[in-house]
């Protein structure tokens, strides 16, 4: 805001000291506002900023629609309310595009283009900055995140008391959000919400049928925010906790994807771009791929009289189906160097009926690569570098990091010690249990390649429902890559194993689908070899996935219902569909495969009689020609699914 010098008056009429006091006031006046329209390079998303009557606000609009209307924004920090008689200042303002290559993603290239704009605020009585609002505007979104940028701001410590941002809408919405390791909340109607720490993501569909979808990127030391939906009707507002900091800083970018449809939201890559470029300098070893898993079969009794547990007789036989079926890795979980959670379960040595060594000489003359489980507590105990060192020593070539203690900033703060470390020794990760929100950190460490961040099927001691698996793909996978271990083949006496506790509903044909529709660095095999075999023939579309996919596009959704994904792997793609607990036909556009060119579609489904929970294992198989031009009509049979590969001819 400019300062206006004192003004003198001179020998002046009447009628003129009126009219140059009337403009002396709508100088004041006028002032006392500064506006700032900040947009996306396509102009579609615009975010309006201003100080009206010095009280800090933002609305947005999105394709002529006003999403926002007038929201406070800002922090209180020392007590000090940044959003009352403040004034702002456009520091810069830049603009960037560019298109990078990823090691670990939905595509293989991804388009990172957007306009920032650095936003001083400083209080009215003061020159001197509280903070700096960077915002960045997307052509599908916007985020912002507040920066501490120098000695001043923090010379007495800085301490983030509270975000007094509220998020205020025109009118009611519904809103759906992550939920740990349950089925997704919603859809709850604003109007009736009392819920005060939502996390995220967060969807919201508004009475104008746009969605939101609301999270946090490059969440880099402070514990994660949560969402209050427990005031006003029509706004949603911040819980944030921070610990005081001497040093410049910034915190997480708090993100909003817009989009006409639930599937704009999960296609965005909002979220990776917002993370800095890889930090390492040779990614090469960072591959994708697909893994067995020796957890949930234990006791799993195979029909020429193998009893599979947790010894190395158990994993030579698993690395020798792995070799043969386009299996990359196996991964071998909790209880190897000891039960899990005991103080003296050393992980640099292996158990009593497992030799790890053995086992990795084994794995890598047939080229498969092994993925040791870690649990927090012998981390800890041991040293986390220790072991790390001593996993790479011995050829692995990554770890699944599981039940992290520690609350908010020290759980993100020990993540990405982990994740660091972890890619000193060259060993890709995965967390488990309860981690913090993927927030496209993967981007800056590819290494990182995904987490159970959600209800994995099996897992939590609770059946995992087909609306869980729709929920999931349109909601949890927002923050990013997910270990929700799909894949069963032996669903009708799953639960008669050690380790699967309650019964797993779904169709044979859907678990292959999920495959497809959820995104995730290492796509987690939960079932025995002997289960795959029964099923030769349906198998052949999981041995035919690559290792990585190259793009991920939603073809159709409705949220709580139904979602189908397409997916292109080399000159070939792969297609999913799944409902809930309603049967449905859907009809699959393929005008998303190249023009003029013949594919074989070969599509494993349903059969007439399935049904997730009393005629689980049936499945049909059947082979056509299609082209861009096609449209295919498929069934699916209640908690059913669909899944089809199309091989160019």
């Amino acid at each position: 805001m400019k300062n206006i010098n004192k003004t003198r008056f001179y020998n002046l009429s009447g009628l003129s000291k009126f009219l140059f006091c009337f403009i002396l006031i709508t100088l004041f006046s006028c002032g006392r506002t500064e506006s700032f329209l900040l947009e996306s390079p396509d102009k579609h998303v615009q975010v309006h900023l201003s100080n009206n009557n010095s009280i800090g606000q933002f609305s947005v609009v999105f394709q002529g629609v006003t999403l926002l209307a007038s929201s406070k924004i800002g922090l209180m920090v020392n007590k000090i309310n940044g959003t009352k008689d403040v004034s702002f200042s456009e520091l810069s303002k830049e603009s960037f595009d560019n298109t990078w290559n990823t090691v670990n993603g939905k595509q293989s290239t991804i388009h990172n283009y957007y306009n920032q704009f650095r936003i001083g605020v400083s209080k009215k009585a003061s020159e001197e900055l509280l903070y700096e609002i960077i915002f960045r505007l997307y052509n599908d979104g916007f985020a912002y995140r507040y920066e501490f940028t120098s000695e001043s701001m923090v010379s007495n410590g800085s301490l983030i008391d509270n975000e007094l941002t509220n998020l205020r809408f025109n009118d009611d919405f519904r809103y759906w959000a992550y939920n740990g390791e349950r089925h997704n909340l919603g859809p709850n109607k604003r109007s009736g919400s009392s819920l005060e720490k939502v996390r995220l993501p967060l969807v919201v569909q508004t009475n104008k049928d746009k969605f939101i979808g609301i999270h946090e990127s490059e969440i880099l030391s402070h514990a994660p925010f949560t969402i209050n939906a427990s005031s006003n009707s029509q706004t949603l507002s911040f819980n944030t906790d921070y610990s005081s900091q001497d040093q410049p800083y910034k915190t997480s970018w708090r993100t909003f994807i817009l989009g006409n449809k639930i599937g704009d939201l999960v296609e965005s890559n909002i979220i990776v771009n917002l993370n800095e470029p890889c930090k390492i300098e040779d990614p090469s070893w960072i591959k994708p791929g697909k893994s067995l898993w020796d957890w949930r079969i234990a006791g799993y009794e195979a029909e020429d009289d193998f009893v599979y547990g947790l010894n190395t007789v158990t994993h030579k036989r698993m690395i020798d189906f792995a070799a043969n079926n386009n299996i990359q890795y196996l991964l071998i979980d909790a209880d190897w160097y000891g039960e899990e959670f005991d103080q003296n379960s050393d992980p640099t040595s292996s158990g009593q009926h497992v030799n790890i060594e053995e086992c990795m000489s084994y794995a890598k003359d047939k080229g498969i690569g092994v993925i040791l489980y870690l649990n927090d507590i012998g981390a800890k105990k041991f040293g986390l570098e220790r072991v790390l060192k001593q996993f790479s020593d011995w050829g692995a070539v990554g770890v699944k990091y599981g039940f992290m203690t520690g609350k908010g900033e020290a759980k993100v703060q020990h993540t990405r010690k982990v994740v660091e470390l972890c890619a000193k020794y060259r060993l890709m990760v995965n967390f488990h249990d309860g981690p913090v929100a993927p927030s496209g950190d993967r981007r800056t460490w590819p290494n990182l390649v995904t987490k159970e961040y959600g209800h994995a099927q099996a897992d939590a001691r609770r059946s995992y429902y087909p609306e869980t698996a729709v929920n999931t793909v349109l909601i949890n996978m927002i923050s990013g890559p997910l270990d929700m271990t799909n894949g069963w083949f032996g669903l009708n006496k799953a639960h008669s194993r050690e380790k699967v506790f309650k019964v797993i509903p779904g169709t044979v044909a859907a678990e292959v689908a999920k495959l497809i529709a959820v995104y995730s660095g290492w796509m987690v095999l939960p079932d025995s070899p002997d289960e795959y075999l029964k099923k030769d023939d349906l198998f052949e579309c999981v041995r035919q996935m690559p290792t990585q996919f190259d793009s991920f596009q939603v073809l159709d959704a409705r949220l709580d219902e139904f979602v189908t994904v397409a997916r292109k792997a080399g000159d070939n793609w792969f297609v999913g569909s799944l409902t809930n607990r309603e049967a449905r036909n859907l009809t699959i556009d393929l005008s998303f495969l190249p023009k003029d060119q013949s594919f074989e579609a070969t599509l494993y489904e349903d059969a007439e009689d399935s049904h997730f929970l009393t005629n689980k294992e049936v499945y049909g198989i059947r082979k056509i020609e299609v082209t861009s031009e096609s449209q295919l009509t498929v069934k699916l049979v209640e908690g059913g699914g669909n899944a089809i590969f199309l091989k160019k001819k």
